[in-house]
């Protein structure tokens, strides 16, 4: 099956660009709502960082070092590396007698304006903690530390890596489709964008176990502080907000959003083919208000979706559409 016309770009009276991409809405049980082609592979990037954060629960490692909300929130953020982000991955490090060059994520400058503004003006460089994987790079330290297994914890071979391959498996309900390396230079699991999909919706409604209070765990780190989860001016940050708590949503690299909706016991995954990030965050957003999350009137809505493009000279001259169909 193609990808589906869901974000159009118009200028004037022409519709100038158009963002096709995939889209499901899973229950854990069937596809609700479906726009592209379900089984379409893809890698999720950083949008499945919750599934890597679950053997740092499951294990005990969390609750060895005492990693609190805060913490379990880093985890599973794509942060700004503002000074917030920087301190409190820096003290979870300290507390673990581990330090920046422990980590394997690499240096960035941040995304943070305020923190890049300072590091470029006193000539000083990023290190690791700017980078925006920092979080779940820290857990998986913590996770390394409690196993007492080896320092290169990114290697695909790693018993931490290969405990992720199997929550991924597990929770997707399908073996991973193949392996890539992400930004942060850990692997990255492909797999169907309905097996995200389904993984998002077993954390929305999670199970009577072990896995299931990790589940909701990290669910509740998430929405009780969205600006841990990326930061000032962030979509996910900010959509969050918008949602009062009640949902999670995360981006990932090219073009990959996911949400959990527990209140109706939903996930929802999306993809825009041309990893184009203003359609992904559009195309989460009109899915959101499709579902009666997210209020139609909220600013963010306008920000992400529906306020008119305008010129350097204040001018509108075009927008955002929903192509015809989607999401209904």
């Amino acid at each position: 099956m193609a990808a589906a016309e869901m974000i159009e770009l118009w200028r004037g009276d022409l519709r100038e660009g158009v963002h096709r991409g995939h889209a499901v809405i899973h229950d854990g049980r069937d596809i609700v709502g479906a726009w592209g082609d379900p089984q379409a592979i893809i890698f999720p990037r950083s949008s499945c960082k919750m599934v890597q954060a679950l053997p740092l629960l499951e294990s005990g490692a969390a609750a060895a070092a005492g990693l609190g909300p805060q913490e379990l929130a880093l985890s599973c953020a794509s942060h700004n590396g503002a000074a917030l982000h920087v301190g409190k991955v820096g003290a979870w490090l300290d507390g673990l007698g581990l330090a920046d060059s422990d980590l394997r994520c690499g240096c960035h400058m941040p995304w943070d304006r305020d923190e890049a503004r300072r590091l470029t003006c006193s000539d000083h460089k990023p290190n690791q903690l700017h980078n925006n994987c920092s979080g779940k790079h820290a857990g998986f330290l913590t996770w390394t530390r409690h196993a007492k297994a080896g320092p290169d914890y990114v290697e695909p071979d790693h018993p931490l890596q290969q405990a992720i391959r199997q929550a991924t498996a597990e929770v997707s309900a399908e073996e991973p489709a193949g392996m890539g390396i992400d930004g942060c230079s850990a692997p990255n699991f492909a797999g169907s964008i309905t097996g995200l999909a389904r993984s998002m919706a077993a954390f929305a409604q999670p199970a009577a176990d072990a896995r299931g209070r990790a589940m909701e765990s990290l669910v509740q780190a998430m929405c009780a502080y969205p600006e841990l989860v990326a930061g000032e001016g962030r979509a996910c940050t900010e959509l969050m907000r918008a949602m009062g708590g009640h949902v999670a949503v995360k981006t990932g690299a090219e073009a990959v959003y996911i949400a959990i909706i527990p209140e109706k016991r939903l996930g929802v995954a999306v993809k825009i083919v041309d990893g184009a990030t203003r359609a992904s965050e559009a195309a989460i957003t009109a899915l959101l208000v499709h579902l009666g999350v997210l209020d139609a009137a909220h600013p963010v809505v306008g920000r992400l979706l529906t306020d008119p493009m305008r010129n350097w000279r204040g001018m509108a001259v075009g927008g955002l559409r929903l192509s015809p169909g989607f999401p209904v």
